[in-house]
């Protein structure tokens, strides 16, 4: 009698420690977890601005698209690109997107039409076909451009979630 009477209190005590030890095992991985994804979170905000630029510079060239543009037209995308090449360098995960960005911003900006000149009767033939081959060049680079963005855009998902 003497025996059962300690064997009930010393078998609830090990069921009570070997519980102890499964809830403490398994808070350590939680709160792991969530220092895990808390670092995370701090790490995605330096993709931030990039991420919001590419979404503005995508926006800005979608508004020229199948547009010839002149120089004027191109200054949202030029301050777009200014502001991302600035921030290039300090994202090292994705400096190699950002700068094909920003090298892709110039070609497109480079492609700014001239300013038309006074013209009485329109425009010579020969100087059309000119102004046409260089605004198909524009839309070429507006390619380009785009192309360049999604990638970037990609890279920074990729970086972000995976």
């Amino acid at each position: 009698m003497m025996t059962s009477t300690l064997l009930v209190p010393a078998a609830s005590a090990l069921v009570g420690a070997f519980l102890a030890v499964l809830m403490y095992r398994h808070h350590r991985q939680v709160f792991a977890w969530t220092r895990k994804i808390r670092r995370k979170d701090e790490a995605n905000t330096e993709f931030d601005k990039p991420a919001e630029w590419l979404a503005d510079l995508y926006k800005a060239q979608c508004r020229l698209a199948q547009k010839p543009c002149r120089a004027e037209d191109f200054e949202d995308i030029s301050q777009t690109g200014t502001m991302i090449k600035g921030i290039a360098d300090h994202t090292e995960a994705v400096r190699p997107e950002l700068k094909k960005v920003v090298e892709r911003v110039g070609e497109y900006v480079a492609t700014a039409l001239p300013e038309p000149g006074p013209a009485p009767r329109g425009v010579p033939l020969a100087e059309y076909r000119v102004l046409l081959v260089q605004a198909m060049r524009q839309e070429a680079a507006r390619g380009e451009l785009v192309r360049a963005i999604l990638t970037a855009e990609k890279r920074i998902k990729a970086e972000r979630y995976g």
